[in-house]
């Protein structure tokens, strides 16, 4: 994901593979079987479900995640995300697990020709991990106290995991990290004139007040 910054920087290098395209990528570099390949919902990367032959052992569904070139410039972190997935499935978490591809790695550089230049895009493989997004079914109070447990589960996890490259996901004016929630200032006009914009100002204002004063006394 992109910086507020950056947006407009990094959905022109969003990847733009084809179906056909993404099927090659699974077969070429992870050496699947492909029996066909649907895209993903993404925000300035590129996702498939891809579905394999049936196998003795082993999936038959998977997702391959083609990073934006800006992203493919930073192998670390994708390096450190996948290292916390793989940490996360050895604690127990229902995660998907990370593929290696063809030379054992857990990512692979691919090199495009769009015509007009060479492009490069990290690509990795994950399994597919079903089930059904939170805003797709009703919430309750017992959903909700389930999601915290979830969560805090994950934070406690998350604290006994060490990486030399940890320092790869920490990014200056991230929009989706909260302690930036006043950069979201600048995109208040898309809301016009109306009661949300009112509720998200007052949530700014309240953050500012209530929360950047104390963050220096806050675990991140």
């Amino acid at each position: 994901m992109s910086s507020g910054n950056d947006q407009q920087s990094e959905a022109l290098s969003k990847p733009t593979f084809s179906e056909e395209q993404a099927s090659a990528l699974a077969e070429s570099v992870f050496g699947l079987k492909v029996s066909k390949v649907q895209p993903l919902p993404s925000y300035d990367d590129q996702n498939f479900h891809v579905y394999v032959s049936k196998t003795k052992d082993g999936p038959t569904e998977y997702v391959l995640k083609i990073s934006n070139t800006k992203a493919s410039k930073n192998p670390d972190r994708i390096e450190v995300q996948n290292d916390i997935i793989m940490f996360l499935k050895a604690a127990g978490f229902p995660t998907s697990s990370v593929c290696r591809a063809k030379g054992d790695n857990t990512a692979s550089l691919v090199s495009v020709d769009s015509g007009s230049e060479i492009k490069s895009y990290l690509v990795r493989l994950l399994t597919y991990l079903p089930g059904r997004p939170i805003a797709e079914i009703p919430i309750s109070p017992q959903l909700l106290y389930e999601i915290g447990k979830l969560a805090a589960k994950l934070d406690k996890t998350l604290q006994k995991f060490h990486h030399p490259k940890l320092s790869s996901l920490h990014r200056k004016n991230f929009i989706w990290n909260l302690k930036n929630v006043p950069l979201l200032e600048k995109y208040l006009y898309v809301l016009g004139q109306n009661r949300n914009r009112e509720i998200v100002e007052h949530v700014i204002h309240l953050f500012k007040e209530e929360v950047m004063t104390k963050l220096s006394h806050f675990r991140e």
